[in-house]
């Protein structure tokens, strides 16, 4: 099988570092297997990979990316990432279903945070109108990481954010007693203060919040 993922997977593997895959998998808690490539050594392959096979066609992606995601070899998920970056900009309506399963599978922070910011909040941008329905559809099916996506997603809109979107999931999922929900309520919240500081302290004083989430809320507010 020569399929453009298989070719990128065969290109990562070539410069296999045992010594290194070692210890990106004890710091990730053993939860992938790795070839040993850090983020540097990842960009210049997948920079030499694209000048020499270019971009797949936007009615491959699904396929491609699906491909990367079944993959053992974790490089090979971020890999998807990278192609998703170079490819936004094609994103139709249709593809925040195939956001939906990458996050669902083989789900950690180092890919599901990546997708929620600049994956989901994108496509939200482009499509707002499937923005509503979806992260209704999110909330409500208990999956831990579209839950996270859901508070996270508006993490680069800045001035943009919709603080009333953003409180109203705070509130769906506070109650849902897990560091990872609880990190990323106090991480939306201390990325907004930097725009409206006023609104996120008013927030922390009047609703109650896990202490996690205050602590990481306030972190850089007096």
């Amino acid at each position: 099988m020569n399929t453009y993922a298989n070719k990128l997977r065969e290109l990562l593997l070539n410069d296999r570092n045992e010594e290194e895959a070692v210890k990106m998998q004890k710091y990730m808690r053993d939860q992938f297997k790795y070839i040993g490539l850090r983020a540097p050594a990842m960009r210049d392959a997948f920079k030499a990979f694209i000048a020499e096979n270019g971009l797949p066609k936007h009615e491959d992606l699904h396929e491609v990316i699906q491909e990367l995601w079944s993959y053992p070899e974790r490089e090979l998920q971020m890999a998807g990432l990278y192609l998703l970056d170079k490819m936004k900009k094609q994103f139709t309506k249709e593809d925040i279903q195939l956001l939906e399963n990458i996050i669902e599978k083989k789900s950690w922070w180092d890919t599901v945070d990546h997708i929620a910011k600049h994956h989901v909040g994108y496509i939200f941008q482009m499509y707002p109108e499937i923005m509503r329905p979806t992260v209704e559809k999110w909330i409500e099916s208990g999956h831990l990481w579209l839950m996270r996506s859901c508070i996270l997603f508006q993490l680069g809109y800045k001035q943009e954010t919709d603080a009333e979107l953003l409180a109203e999931m705070i509130e769906r999922t506070k109650y849902y007693k897990d560091f990872f929900i609880e990190k990323a309520i106090g991480w939306s919240l201390r990325e907004y203060a930097r725009n409206n500081p006023e609104f996120v302290m008013n927030f922390v004083q009047t609703h109650s919040l896990p202490k996690l989430s205050v602590r990481e809320a306030l972190k850089h507010l007096k």
